[in-house]
């Protein structure tokens, strides 16, 4: 399941703003995008992740990846910031 470190995370960031933050810090070991996002909300995140080595995992669209955030509403980036 493309969501298993994500749920069993310790510590992780919701949203676009969060995760950049944690990429630019170097906190986020793996960061999960939604396709379905718009492109330019997610293009920042992808950048700098290829930029920086971090792995991406694509997921199928934003409102599954914000209930995986446990959050009601759809979610474009999220990222594993502590397992």
């Amino acid at each position: 399941m493309a969501y298993e470190r994500l749920l069993s995370a310790r510590k992780k960031t919701v949203g676009t703003k969060q995760t950049l933050k944690a990429i630019e810090r170097g906190q986020a070991k793996v960061v999960y995008v939604a396709q379905n996002a718009d492109r330019h909300v997610i293009e920042p995140v992808l950048s700098l992740c290829a930029a920086k080595n971090i792995p991406v995992i694509q997921v199928d669209s934003m409102l599954a990846l914000g209930k995986a955030c446990h959050i009601d509403v759809g979610c474009a980036a999220a990222a594993v910031t502590e397992e």
